[in-house]
């Protein structure tokens, strides 16, 4: 299918041909990606299969590891309307969702209230550096990324779909920061987090990047095939011990709860939310389908317990005095909660 598919052509497909138009999707917009990323197979795949499960993705890395090309790249294989906002401390929230203006009205001669919308009003936005903003500000966004609309002056706007926010973050710098609240990093769906590459992939970037530039990234697939693909994704089928063993791993990172790991209780304050678990679930819907299969395994939620609840887990005073990561504590945790007997 090529990026001119109309939504009467997608009518026609059932939901097996929709899954294979998914998967010959993700290759041609990862074609498309790799002419300006080098490596991180892994980043792009999430990127992905968030795009795909229609969710929001919080890119933490060091400065020059590509996190806003990686994104800005990826806007411009899809046939959207992309907006990037430059968070800094002075930005307000009316830079981000817009507000009303007085206009002369050119028939009647009176001025009139006139809604001017913001950079939100874009499918795909670029938060870039979303923690140099007041928490006035980063909540602007909350209503958008959750209920995918925003209000004001009292009046709401509805967003168009497809709508997602791609955020980025310097772990590094912190002064003058305003680290996110819980209640905002809960609605990402990832937290993604960019390290240096390899030594030869590294030579790869300094080569291509000092050279001719490349072909311009074409746009490969349209809004109303992604609409389309998020629909199939959702109807997937998951068997219920693949759904209980998501559950199950998202309890078990709460201390309170009966039978968590010893480690839980130790090291963790808060554990992940139940959007943690319909992120699993819905992610690894998504990532079945990438890969060409129609049903998700144990392994698909595995490979996203990092990404998924890395950013959801609060550790505690101790786990920070003994240097423990989220990372390390998850890892544990995979290994901890045993797979149900009837595995697939």
């Amino acid at each position: 299918m090529t990026a001119t598919a109309t939504p009467t052509d997608l009518d026609r497909l059932d939901d097996a041909e929709l899954a294979d138009r998914l998967t010959e999707a993700g290759s041609r917009i990862s074609t498309e990606i790799r002419k300006v990323i080098v490596g991180n197979e892994d980043i792009v795949e999430q990127a992905l299969i968030a795009l795909f499960a229609g969710g929001n993705c919080l890119l933490v890395g060091v400065p020059g590891l590509a996190k806003t090309l990686l994104i800005s790249t990826m806007s411009r294989a899809l046939a959207l309307t992309f907006s990037r906002i430059q968070f800094t401390p002075d930005l307000m929230p009316s830079d981000v969702t817009g507000t009303d203006v007085i206009q002369d009205d050119p028939e009647t001669g009176r001025r009139r209230l006139i809604f001017m919308p913001g950079p939100v009003f874009a499918n795909v936005l670029l938060a870039d550096e979303i923690n140099r903003t007041p928490p006035k500000t980063q909540a602007a966004l909350l209503e958008a990324m959750q209920e995918r609309r925003v209000t004001v002056q009292g009046r709401t706007y509805d967003l168009e779909p497809p709508f997602f926010v791609f955020a980025t973050q310097n772990p590094i710098e912190l002064e003058g920061t305003y680290p996110l609240p819980e209640a905002q990093l809960d609605r990402f769906m990832f937290e993604i987090v960019l390290g240096y590459l390899p030594e030869d992939e590294e030579v790869d970037v300094v080569r291509s990047t000092t050279t001719v530039p490349v072909d311009a990234v074409k746009s490969v697939v349209t809004r109303e095939e992604i609409l389309a693909f998020q629909r199939v994704v959702r109807r997937v089928p998951v068997a219920d011990e693949v759904t209980r063993f998501a559950v199950r791993l998202v309890r078990l990172s709460r201390p309170t709860e009966p039978g968590a790991p010893s480690f839980i209780r130790d090291w963790v304050s808060y554990g992940a939310s139940v959007r943690a678990a319909q992120a699993l679930i819905l992610g690894s819907k998504a990532r079945a389908l990438l890969q060409g299969r129609t049903h998700v395994t144990f392994d698909d939620v595995r490979a996203l317990a990092l990404p998924v609840m890395r950013h959801r887990i609060l550790l505690n005073f101790q786990a920070q005095s003994e240097k423990v990561t989220t990372e390390t504590l998850i890892s544990k945790l995979i290994t901890a909660v045993p797979t149900p007997r009837a595995a697939i």
